[in-house]
């Protein structure tokens, strides 16, 4: 094992040379950004090295304009002095709630130079889930948008805010992180003695988020992330996943060490994210499903208006990629498609190419340098024949450090679950069947929610579908569908019905069927099933 583990080195070692993230002929860089690495962590490493190698690059657009890899290293810089002096230092955590732009981006390699903690807050938070995450985590200084200043009244008057990004008028007495950047010198401050980290949030589908830490990250693990996925170098990307969760974290992080420039936009929409694309010349878009399900579902004069013929990757992850939708990207932006799987706790785990969505559409792939993937009986036996449903574990660059609350997840051989279910199909690609615990069963027969999805998503009136278990005496559960039309449709309850009864296993048929004009999904597209649980057909 341990040879194999060195091996492994040795071909990352390779991938990252390859890719442009170690240059061979500057090896006094590469030990500079190791070492960086274990003294502030990936953004302030990979900010420095960007900074140190293209300083007068792009590294950064949002609505405020452009900065450059030198500018984004001062400001953060800064910005840190300024924190320090206001009390933020080693060790202190401060919670970030802000939406995908500079002020985000500055806040974590600033928090990075200080040595504090930053826990990545949900911008879809409630009062009390945000006050109860804020509490668990130990927050001691708040950055946000003024979007989010109703939530603050849930946390104590004493503790240090910052307006991270100002919409209309700046609140009386409020101090913006522009404000201490302008106040304060770039001059390089001392290291901390120890690298604070990033807290990031689990999707909290099932209950409150819980927090995942990253204090450091193996360097190899980046092999991981640029295996199987096209990244640009010294290109342009655009990213409209929240920077609050992985993907869209890590796949910032990885731009800064190509030396990439990152465009940015604070809320999504269908066509400006097109149009960006198109302005910046991206190669890589950066979404996740259901983001990419509205800009497919575009009128096509709409999607004709702009050239996109420089777009050689749109990857996606967070949620569950279905079939339908990878046919229609194919058709409408051409062979650029990848599919992220992973999780906040496992990392990365497999990716699937534009060729793997084309033998099996859906696919999570196969697993990147660094990763791999197994699958274990609910007696925790090894299962190796195919088509075989089993619980997902994954081995990655970035092992998981267990919850902050103290609760890990089950590990066998060095593999961690997942929360996952699937199975290798024929091609040897990984199919997720749909997380454990959305599983219904209903007459003594196992559903997985996902299989029924992906037939309705077939459908030509059907925009958007769920499937729930809900509680029933004669069966213990039922399926509950819910169907998003697309427009100028309304597809009948029987009809909804018979189509699943002429494709799938009769107990796979939905006892209920209800319209709604949008399902109740969070930032990352994840749905929130358990609203869908507790809903009521108005009277």
């Amino acid at each position: 094992m341990k040879l194999a583990h060195a091996l492994e080195a040795v071909k990352a070692l390779g991938i990252l040379r390859a890719k442009g993230i170690i240059d061979p002929t500057r090896p006094r860089e590469a030990l500079r950004a190791i070492q960086d690495s274990h003294v502030y962590g990936p953004a302030v490493t990979a900010s420095r090295r960007a900074a140190r190698a293209t300083p007068d690059a792009p590294g950064l657009v949002d609505e405020h304009g452009e900065l450059t890899f030198r500018q984004i290293d001062d400001q953060s810089t800064a910005l840190a002095r300024g924190l320090r002096t206001a009390g933020i230092t080693e060790g202190t955590v401060v919670g970030l709630l802000a939406r995908d732009h500079r002020g985000l981006v500055l806040a974590l390699i600033a928090a990075g130079k200080l040595g504090a903690k930053v826990a990545l807050l949900n911008t879809g938070f409630a009062k009390p889930q945000f006050a109860e995450v804020c509490e668990r985590e130990g927050v001691r200084a708040v950055l946000h948008d003024s979007e989010f200043l109703g939530l603050l009244d849930a946390l104590p008057e004493e503790l240090p805010r910052y307006l991270t990004w100002v919409e209309g008028e700046i609140p009386s007495g409020a101090r913006t992180l522009d404000e201490l950047i302008a106040e304060n010198s770039s001059e390089p401050l001392p290291a901390p003695a120890h690298p604070g980290g990033i807290v990031i949030l689990t999707s909290g589908t099932t209950g409150l988020p819980k927090g995942a830490p990253r204090s450091r990250v193996n360097p190899l693990a980046t092999a991981g992330m640029v295996d199987r996925i096209p990244y640009p170098r010294r290109g342009t990307q655009v990213i409209v996943s929240p920077l609050f969760h992985s993907t869209g974290l890590g796949t910032w992080l990885v731009a800064m060490s190509l030396g990439t420039k990152t465009v940015l936009r604070r809320r999504f929409d269908a066509e400006a994210t097109l149009a960006l694309v198109a302005e910046h010349r991206a190669q890589m878009l950066v979404a996740v499903p259901t983001m990419l399900h509205r800009m497919v579902e575009l009128d096509p004069a709409i999607l004709a208006k702009y050239d996109l013929s420089q777009l050689k990757c749109i990857l996606v992850a967070g949620s569950a990629l279905a079939p339908e939708l990878c046919q229609k990207v194919a058709k409408v932006f051409g062979p650029v498609l990848y599919n992220l799987y992973g999780s906040t706790e496992c990392a990365v785990a497999t990716v699937a190419t534009p060729e793997d969505l084309a033998l099996s559409p859906g696919t999570a792939g196969r697993s990147p340098i660094t990763c791999e993937v197994r699958l274990h009986d609910d007696n925790d036996r090894l299962i190796t024949a195919r088509e075989t449903t089993g619980r997902i574990f994954v081995r990655s660059g970035a092992p998981f450090e267990g919850y902050t609350d103290g609760r890990n997840k089950q590990i066998i051989d060095g593999f961690l679950a997942s929360g996952d279910v699937g199975h290798f199909d024929r091609h040897g690609l990984l199919m997720v069947d749909g997380r454990d615990d959305d599983m219904i069963v209903s007459g003594g027969e196992n559903v997985f929610p996902q299989e029924v999805e992906n037939l309705l998503l077939e459908r030509a009136d059907v925009f958007d579908a769920a499937v729930v278990g809900v509680d029933d005496v004669e069966f213990g559960k039922r399926l509950r569908a819910f169907v998003v039309p697309e427009p100028g449709h309304t597809p009948e309850e029987s009809e909804i019905k018979a189509f699943v009864k002429a494709n799938l296993a009769r107990y796979k048929v939905p006892r209920e069927v209800f319209l709604l004009a949008e399902l109740p999904r969070n930032a990352t597209g994840k749905l929130l099933r358990r609203e869908l649980m507790e809903y009521e057909r108005p009277s």
